[in-house]
């Protein structure tokens, strides 16, 4: 048996991941935040894939309810984790020169310090263990390329990919691997929020002319934590259909 670990494992990507490492043959404990009816539905769908489940509501930026809910999850499974899903993220719609302190902290706080107490969290479960784990973290097409009116959510996400490399230089004598799954346009509740024809929108400039789903992700994330990318680690894979790959190109195509 083996424990995975989720956070925001209700949200409509973090679903999708529990589900499929469930199917993957993990055991699957996942943070949420006042999201207890659906941590139930997806406590359901594991326990159909004959897994077991663990949510436990826990902010991914409290220090001590992160650590709490580590320790929990591991005397829970009885083991150490042998896989870390950082996928907890916030954002502010908001230009530069509107964005409050106060907006800038708390998506800092969730998407970099979550991820990085998260990583901190359950790596010291692993080396304590000798797991060889595998951590993967949710970074985004802002990696590479700014999105106005996210000035937070990019700079986080720029952070989690510098950290994801440095965290792949010191954990990796320990066996342990650190990559990062970077989605572009990804079709959720959230993201249709955005526009009011969301696929619509991106598709037309996206190379495979489509958006992405949460089940687009599960895959890469799949394959971070599976020996075939045992000799993988502080790598960013870009799951956005190419449209984060092209330039501006004023001339037909």
């Amino acid at each position: 048996m083996t424990l995975a670990v989720v956070t925001a494992g209700t949200s409509a990507i973090g679903r999708h991941l529990v589900v499929a490492l469930a199917g993957a043959g993990h055991d699957v404990a996942l943070t949420h935040l006042g999201s207890a009816d659906v941590a139930a539905e997806v406590e359901r769908e594991v326990a159909a894939l004959g897994r077991r489940c663990l949510s436990v509501e826990a902010d991914a930026g409290d220090e001590a309810a992160v650590a709490a809910f580590h320790a929990r999850a591991a005397d829970w499974a009885g083991c150490a984790p042998s896989v870390l899903v950082n996928n907890a993220g916030i954002q502010t719609w908001a230009g530069l020169l509107e964005l409050r302190a106060d907006q800038w902290d708390a998506v800092m706080r969730t998407n970099l310090r979550g991820t990085f107490l998260n990583t901190q969290a359950a790596a010291r479960l692993m080396v304590a263990a000798g797991v060889k784990g595998a951590i993967v973290n949710l970074g985004s097409g802002c990696n590479k390329v700014a999105f106005p009116k996210l000035v937070d959510y990019t700079a986080s996400k720029g952070g989690i990919e510098q950290f994801t490399k440095a965290a792949a230089c010191e954990l990796g004598p320990h066996g342990i691997r650190v990559n990062c799954v970077a989605p572009g346009a990804v079709a959720t509740e959230r993201t249709a929020a955005e526009a009011g024809d969301y696929a619509g929108t991106w598709s037309p400039i996206t190379p495979l002319r489509r958006v992405g789903t949460p089940a687009d992700i599960a895959g890469p994330v799949l394959f971070f934590c599976s020996p075939a990318a045992d000799f993988v680690t502080g790598q960013t894979l870009w799951v956005d259909g190419g449209v984060f790959s092209q330039a501006p190109w004023p001339y037909p195509t």
